[in-house]
């Protein structure tokens, strides 16, 4: 019997995950309303069906993989039509939000009858033969899940909270991504007070490894930057208890936006980043 697996929605990761599965004989089903028309073309590029809400709901699971800022829309959009229908599929967040957002999706989730999982993906899209990204899954279905490790998922299962596996999203998130943040606001700065070859001479003597990550990461940052202040809003929620750590979250998505708008529009920002790390790797 060909397994069914619902993934909303295909965007970069999602239509990745969706090929991955597809690959591995999977019907893969995805909802392609209101979506932009290259949406549209990634979705059937890679093998995923569009479908209506009642075939959806009548998948084994639902990956839930959108920016973190939708992902409680969706899971409302989907709760009385996941309430009216006979077949519980397994509803699975896969979204970067904190464990408070979780519990709000989990509670949209629990009177439909279906059970829920809580996952935190990390790595980039899956490609190719490559092992893809790890998706560290916590909840009483996270064994369920799992399930789908035969089908070119490497999803890990934790211990733990309900929400364990999207602390530990916002704990690697807030690292990775948040030094980042600090690396292309600190570039930037060196640019605007002109000490750019004396910050990449540094740089490239004491901290060898911080600058190879730059170089990796950074150029390609300002085509995401969009998608992560939600993601740097849900980590300033879940260190909120801690004042200055969650105003530095603050402040990240912030300058996210702002790098966000610079892509958008004329790129001089854009444009300093990539001089520097041109520079940097010469």
């Amino acid at each position: 019997m060909t397994a069914i697996v619902a993934v909303i929605a295909p965007g970069a990761m999602g239509a990745a995950v969706g090929k991955r599965l597809a690959d591995h004989g999977v019907k893969v089903l995805t909802s392609l309303a209101g979506r932009s028309a290259a949406s549209t073309s990634r979705a059937h590029s890679v093998g995923m069906i569009a479908a209506s809400d009642a075939e959806i709901v009548a998948a084994e699971f639902i990956l839930s993989i959108l920016p973190p800022g939708e992902a409680l829309a969706l899971a409302q959009h989907f709760a009385p039509v996941l309430a009216a229908s006979n077949a519980k599929p397994v509803y699975v967040d896969c979204n970067a939000i904190n464990p408070a957002t979780v519990e709000r999706v989990a509670a949209t989730i629990a009177p439909t009858g279906c059970s829920f999982v809580d996952c935190g993906i990390i790595g980039a899209p899956p490609k190719g033969d490559d092992a893809g990204p790890r998706f560290y899954a916590s909840g009483e279905a996270a064994t369920h899940f799992a399930d789908l490790r035969q089908y070119g998922l490497d999803v890990r299962v934790l211990d733990g909270a309900p929400s364990a596996a999207s602390a530990l999203k916002m704990s690697y998130a807030g690292i990775t991504k948040g030094i980042q943040a600090i690396g292309a606001a600190m570039i930037l700065a060196a640019c605007r007070a002109g000490s750019t070859d004396a910050l990449m001479a540094e740089l490239s003597f004491s901290q060898k490894e911080l600058l190879r990550q730059f170089r990796v990461q950074l150029p390609m940052m300002p085509g995401k930057a969009y998608r992560w202040v939600a993601e740097m809003q849900e980590i300033a929620g879940f260190v909120g208890g801690d004042p200055a750590a969650r105003e530095l979250y603050d402040g990240a998505a912030q300058f996210y936006e702002r790098m966000a708008r610079d892509f958008a529009t004329d790129q001089k920002d854009v444009a300093a980043l990539k001089a520097f790390l041109d520079k940097s790797g010469s």
